[in-house]
């Protein structure tokens, strides 16, 4: 799920909208939501009535449905999955089939109800093998096996994404690339999870210890983790002091107080746009390096283009830019971080992001005769 859709739905109760977060299962990280579907001891059976009873009831209390992660609560599963053994093979695809229908009746209860249908796409939700090899030099596709990507999951993301545009009044996403695969008419939004009052910056980089680089490395393979450890560890062979955090299997708020200590992260090689984590650890003033592919830059506003201020990097050049970063003089490292802190301000400021989206909110009721409510 991430922290982006508990981050809109605080800025909409901001705003006077009336608000509710559902999640089937409450992740990793702990985001505060207001409702959890699936109990962690629940049997298969209580988890799949649980899921019913919602479809078929929960819809009738709200106006607008914003769906996350390029799905709906019925989530269609990929039939496919290596290594299952021909009856579990079985029973997946049977399970799948269910899902498919169940997200088509949802979808049409939705429909019928009036009720306009927003979708958030985040990333693999939408990214496809084939597409990324074909045409882009650096991609996730290249990194991982046939199991994460393959032709068959690319048509199965397909359909998915034709069956929601089919239903929805808008669409988003999260990261520019996504775009090259989404319907016409989709929209980039940035990241707007973060309250901006309580993410302080903490500017460290003027210390005189060692510099701290930070990862955290979610997916290792898709993020490039060990061409950045083997760069590292080479260049500490070469004499560079530094101290690496890496920040992996734990709480958001453990990872909050490891983020606050770096003074520059290294955020991930191939996806070729950052993720969320790095606006946050931009909003707490560190500078960030990333790999930012260049053909995905005519998704996002020209002004936001140019104001990027990370510190580029590719999976050949990693090497080069660290030994650059742990050469640069502090203060040139301090200016970064300021600039970092500004730009999360300006192009992920909540407010800004979510205004817009209510006003899609209520074009998309207006169309129906109807107006959004404010509280």
């Amino acid at each position: 799920m991430g922290g982006n859709p508990p981050g809109v739905s605080r800025v909409l109760k901001g705003l006077g909208v009336s608000s509710h977060v559902l999640v089937l299962k409450q992740s990793v990280y702990e985001y505060e939501v207001d409702q959890v579907l699936w109990k962690e001891n629940d049997s298969f059976l209580c988890k799949e009535i649980n899921r019913i009873l919602a479809i078929f009831t929960i819809y009738w209390k709200f106006h607008i449905v914003h769906y996350n992660f390029g799905t709906s609560f019925a989530s269609p599963l990929y039939p496919k999955k290596p290594g299952n053994g021909f009856f579990r093979g079985v029973f997946r695809q049977i399970y799948s089939f269910y899902t498919w229908v169940l997200q088509y009746l949802e979808l049409c209860l939705v429909k019928a109800l009036g009720i306009p249908i927003f979708v958030h796409y985040q990333g693999d939700d939408a990214r496809q093998g084939e597409y990324s090899l074909e045409k882009f030099k650096y991609s996730i596709a290249s990194q991982v096996d046939n199991h994460y990507y393959n032709n068959s999951s690319d048509l199965f993301k397909r359909k998915c994404i034709e069956r929601m545009s089919r239903f929805a009044d808008g669409i988003y996403a999260l990261n520019p690339d996504l775009l090259h695969v989404l319907p016409k008419g989709s929209k980039f939004i940035p990241y707007c999870h973060l309250d901006l009052s309580k993410w302080l910056p903490l500017y460290t980089q003027d210390s005189t210890r060692p510099l701290r680089i930070g990862h955290a490395p979610s997916h290792r393979k898709a993020k490039g983790t060990n061409l950045i450890l083997k760069a590292l560890e080479s260049l500490q062979k070469e004499g560079f002091e530094f101290e690496l955090i890496l920040v992996e299997g734990v709480s958001h708020e453990e990872a909050l107080l490891k983020y606050s200590d770096i003074d520059v992260l290294v955020d991930q090689l191939f996806a070729g746009w950052y993720g969320g984590l790095a606006v946050e650890v931009m909003a707490l003033g560190k500078p960030v390096l990333v790999y930012i592919r260049e053909e995905d830059l005519h998704f996002i506003p020209s002004e936001m283009r140019e104001e990027l201020p990370f510190i580029r990097v590719t999976p050949d050049n990693i090497k080069e830019v660290l030994k650059k970063v742990l050469g640069m003089p502090r203060e040139e490292l301090l200016s970064l971080a300021k600039a970092s802190r500004a730009f999360v301000e300006k192009w992920h400021d909540p407010l800004r992001i979510v205004s817009k989206i209510k006003v899609d909110y209520a074009n998309a009721l207006k169309k129906r005769g109807k107006t959004l409510c404010v509280e």
